[in-house]
């Protein structure tokens, strides 16, 4: 069922200058097991994703080819696995024994705001801020204005719960629950305000219920959140209490445009541009500032803290993200990121592990390799960092990470280099050079032994205890070290197998282990294949021969990336961000092959022209200059007059801004 992007009747009723937002197509991946992914409204970096859950539900709670739902809850993540997470407080407007159904032809949805009626005649409309949710609902004569509430609603078990009626139109307390892959726990409390006086009904065996009357039709619920009591919860929700439902919506669509201006284009085809903003979009939605009204937030020791000088952030997926949707926030964001990478560091302090622990304030997933990323951010000019705050909680880490199979080995070897790096910025020289040495050890035991001498296993998915992926895909999977690769098998040798890799569709655009791997081409003097390959995997059907965890019996033929509900290929992992900015860096002409590293792989540009307004003040534009064809390769690139050699540029060169111009 193919659903092209035309939402112009939804933006004619925000009446808004609409820019970038416009190309955001919010049901792109939300097709079964394609992105897994949701079109719930939401603000950039918000904790409230509100939006039905489908039923059966898939990871993010939302399934574009499922009418049946259960309901509207108020949170959810982006692209994870398992069994997702969210789902918290989920009101139906119909009784629990009668099925709810979507009318898709009514469905719609924009950046902040989602809409749709369902089948028995009743309109819901979404809209949200940070920390609340806003729902409004529209009864037909003929049906009863009620809506159940099932406090126990999530994604992974039932969410333990509490609440009591305030007022006739109030309810408060307070959800726990599991997290993504049942690890850890979080606990929100809330405040629930409804504009019509109610009822409640409590009846043994069945949801509680708002009972609003015969006379009601038009019922708003504005659910605000905190994840430190019910009084923070209540201030959240008086912050606005001034504002109507179409002021939010207004205010949240604008939010969402403003951060979508940070990058305009030109040229491209109109799935090129909508592909490319829904992507930026969807790097923009996590990690969550959970701080407070007051500047508070709660540690994962269970104490609240005071954020000095700073917005506290949760709700982390880091497995995968390290690799390409931080390193895009350095560039896009660099305030905020200073934000999340203090955080991270006061995540360390208050007690870090590599999933979930048991006093989250929010949805999240795992931490794992968040040194690399606080290394990236101080080598791209994030430096008023003080690593002090996490430094004894980063070297416990060192301590257990995994080294039981191959691909551990070499994760792990990379958090060691980066280690190495952040205690050598400390001044610790001794354990600067016991990390350094720890992390070139392993990696030479490892690949050495698991990935260098090339045979027929190294096309088998999981092979030797691989997590996701075969020997081929692993075995890039430390750039950092590509000197040393070169140096045990010969700078030919290695072309020679990298294309190999290529011309035999062993490469998995659809997980994360060798996303970067395109760009090696560029360090073994073949930036020519970079170009064509990355151009080719944005724009062009592709063979793929692996799912997340098996070959597939038949290849996919078929685009990585698409403006269609199905959005992705099968089995794509988009990964809280992961791939969206993937091709958002294809699509800028760059790439941060080695995260923790100050520079840029350079390829082809997908659009001819692309401006970034960076937060310092300055512009980059980017140009490709005399191309006729997308595939023709690059003559020559300059930057702001200069000649850049070797297809390699710096981050801190880039952010003084100026013209980067890719000659074909």
């Amino acid at each position: 069922m193919k659903r092209l992007f035309s939402l112009a009747l939804v933006l004619c009723a925000i009446t808004l200058s609409a820019q970038n937002a416009k190309f955001v197509n919010l049901f792109m991946g939300s097709s079964g097991d394609n992105g897994q992914l949701a079109p719930g409204a939401t603000v950039p970096f918000g904790v409230v994703c509100v939006c039905p859950d489908s039923d059966p539900r898939t990871h993010a709670g939302y399934n574009y080819e499922t009418t049946k739902v259960t309901g509207i809850s108020i949170n959810r993540l982006s692209g994870v696995g398992c069994s997702g997470g969210g789902g918290n407080l989920r009101i139906r407007p119909l009784h629990p024994s009668e099925e709810l159904h979507i009318d898709k032809a009514t469905e719609k949805a924009v950046p902040g705001y989602y809409a749709t009626a369902f089948t028995n005649g009743i309109e819901t409309e979404l809209t949200a801020t940070n920390l609340m949710a806003v729902e409004r609902y529209t009864f037909p004569k003929d049906v009863p204005a009620a809506l159940w509430i099932d406090f126990s609603s999530c994604f992974e078990r039932k969410a333990t719960y509490e609440y009591h009626k305030v007022s006739e139109t109030c309810v408060e307390g307070s959800i726990r629950a599991k997290t993504v892959c049942g690890k850890g726990f979080y606990k929100l409390y809330f405040s629930l305000n409804t504009d019509q006086p109610f009822q409640l009904k409590e009846i043994e065996g069945e949801l509680p219920c708002l009972d609003f009357g015969s006379d009601a039709r038009k019922v708003e619920v504005r659910i605000a959140l905190s994840p430190i009591g019910e009084k923070e919860a209540r201030q959240e929700y008086a912050r606005w209490g001034k504002q109507s439902f179409n002021q939010l919506k207004k205010a949240s669509y604008k939010e969402w445009d403003k951060q979508l201006s940070e990058l305009s284009v030109k040229g491209g085809t109109e799935d090129d541009k909508v592909i490319f903003y829904t992507s930026l979009y969807r790097a923009c939605l996590s990690p969550v500032d959970v701080t407070s009204v007051d500047g508070r937030y709660v540690g994962t020791d269970g104490k609240v803290y005071n954020a000095d000088g700073f917005r506290y952030y949760s709700n982390w997926s880091l497995w995968d993200t390290y690799r390409t949707k931080f390193p895009l926030l350095v560039l896009l964001e660099p305030a905020k990121m200073r934000d999340m990478a203090t955080s991270l560091l006061h995540l360390y302090r208050t007690g870090k592990q590599d999933w979930a622990t048991q006093n989250e304030s929010t949805v999240t997933v795992r931490t794992e390799h968040a040194v690399i990323l606080l290394l990236d951010a101080y080598r791209k000019g994030i430096t008023d960092l003080d690593f002090s705050i996490g430094y004894e909680g980063m070297k416990d880490e060192m301590e257990r990470l995994l080294v039981k199979s191959p691909d551990q080995k070499m994760e792990t070897a990379c958090d060691l280099w980066a280690m190495a790096q952040i205690s050598e910025l400390m001044g610790n020289k001794a354990d600067a050079k016991l990390y350094k040495e720890r992390s070139e050890t392993l990696f030479e035991e490892t690949w050495k032994k698991e990935f260098m001498n090339v045979d027929a296993s190294y096309e088998v998915m999981k092979n030797n205890g691989l997590y996701q992926g075969t020997r081929w895909q692993y075995r890039w999977a430390a750039p950092m070290y590509l000197d040393k690769m070169i140096s045990w098998v010969g700078k030919d040798v290695l072309l020679s197998q990298l294309t190999y890799f290529f011309d035999r569709h062993l490469y998995n655009q659809g997980n994360e282990p060798d996303i970067h791997v395109p760009y090696i081409f560029n360090r073994l003097g073949a930036p020519e294949k970079t170009q064509a390959l990355v151009t080719n995997l944005m724009t062009e059907p592709m063979i793929h021969k692996y799912g997340g965890n098996a070959e597939f019996p038949t290849p996919y033929f078929g685009k990585a990336f698409m403006n269609d509900p199905i959005g992705y290929s099968p089995e794509m992992d988009e990964d809280d961000g992961t791939m969206s900015a993937w091709y958002v860096f294809g699509a800028l002409g760059f790439y941060p092959m080695v995260v923790g590293d100050e520079h840029y792989e350079l390829t082809s540009p997908l659009f001819d022209k692309l401006t970034l307004r960076l937060d310092n003040g300055n512009k980059l534009i980017i140009q490709a200059q005399g191309r006729k064809q997308k595939d023709m390769p690059i003559q020559s690139v300059t930057f702001n007059g200069n000649e850049v050699k070797d297809f390699r540029i710096s981050h801190n060169d880039l952010i003084k801004g100026g013209k980067l111009v890719f000659n074909y």
